[in-house]
């Protein structure tokens, strides 16, 4: 609170937050690093470098798509090198990696995972099976700290800036329009919207329950009558076509099927209506996103949450943390039935915006 009445040096308030991040950033790679430790991974590219995933998978019985995210994120991490499709480990990388018996360098009894047996276990199964953790395995803690993460952007610039961005779209919810916010988590977005326009209804979907409890809580400890919440998947969304705004944020990457969230999606909307998708900075091409300095951590919270929760059903599309890249995601929309599609840069460092209608 004391922050409100001293003036900050917005050059030193980057610095700081690159700083803060960079523990972060060293929190997901320790896990990273334990994951490959526990499953054999590094001895595996030890033995078989130059390697692809394809290579290192079937060296180890494991899931090939949960491996190359893994191996993509020690490459971020230049724990491991990436070139021409193929990674490989310098010889001081095995030394602290791999070589328990000899190296007296070596590094991994220190890197313990860092996260609960349970969630850990789940996560390390995976690996096995190629089926993820869901987000409501995660745990109440997955929620409660996601809406802290995104809640401060949220606030200071959701209603005032991003919404009153969209063509017409801060015009009808000033005359009262029903939003839907899918993947609503917490019920941060929803709450807001509701608080600032109390004559628009929002409902919010997700399948977790502890989540939807949340948000519920939130909404009443707000007094939002405006806002409420109902525990299920995309998929289940009816197709009322009577929504004038949709929301996805940062979730549509976390679906095993994106494809029919948006489909689903595009039957609730009116014809004049407009999806508003939220989601992570990403290019799709290893060697652009690499410019990236929390690239690492990104692909931590991939293996760890994103992609775990993308692969909980059979068949999911997996798109991990990075997966909905602006081609990607206009293949997907198009695919769903929207025509037009216009890209977003609201100075979230984190996130694009996609404003997509039918």
């Amino acid at each position: 609170m004391a922050t409100a009445t001293r003036q900050i040096d917005p050059d030193l308030l980057g610095k700081f937050a690159f700083q803060v991040w960079s523990y972060k950033q060293g929190e997901m790679v320790s896990l990273m690093l334990h994951i490959g430790d526990e499953l054999g991974l590094f001895a595996a590219l030890a033995d078989a470098q130059p390697a692809t995933s394809d290579d290192i998978a079937s060296a180890t019985g494991l899931s090939e798509r949960l491996v190359r995210e893994w191996l993509m994120g020690m490459a971020a991490a230049r724990m491991i090198t990436y070139d021409e499709g193929a990674f490989t480990m310098s010889p001081e990388a095995e030394a602290l990696l791999v070589d328990e018996e000899e190296s007296t360098q070596f590094a991994m009894g220190a890197f313990r995972g860092g996260t609960g047996d349970q969630a850990l276990d789940l996560i390390i199964d995976s690996f096995r099976t190629g089926i993820g953790m869901t987000y409501e395995q995660q745990g109440p803690r997955a929620a409660a700290g996601l809406a802290r993460t995104t809640g401060p952007f949220s606030r200071q610039a959701l209603t005032s800036t991003i919404l009153a961005g969209l063509d017409g779209v801060a015009a009808k919810l000033e005359r009262g329009a029903k939003v839907l916010d899918v993947g609503c988590g917490a019920g941060v977005s929803a709450c807001l919207i509701a608080a600032a326009w109390p004559r628009t209804e929002v409902v919010g979907f997700d399948p977790s329950e502890i989540a939807v409890t949340q948000a519920r809580e939130r909404a009443e400890d707000d007094d939002l009558e405006n806002a409420t919440f109902v525990v299920a998947g995309a998929a289940d969304i009816p197709a009322t076509g009577d929504f004038d705004l949709a929301l996805t944020f940062d979730c549509l990457h976390d679906m095993p099927r994106p494809d029919d969230a948006l489909d689903a999606i595009r039957g609730a909307l009116g014809d004049d209506g407009t999806l508003l998708i939220k989601d992570i900075r990403s290019r799709g091409d290893f060697s652009q996103d690499k410019r990236n300095p929390m690239l690492a951590m990104f692909y931590g919270f991939s293996v760890t949450s994103c992609l775990q929760s993308a692969l909980s059903e059979a068949g999911g599309l997996g798109l991990g943390t990075l997966g909905l890249y602006p081609d990607k995601a206009r293949e997907l929309t198009t695919a769903a039935g929207f025509t037009r599609f216009t890209q977003h840069d609201f100075g979230d460092a984190a996130n694009l915006y996609y404003e997509v209608r039918p």
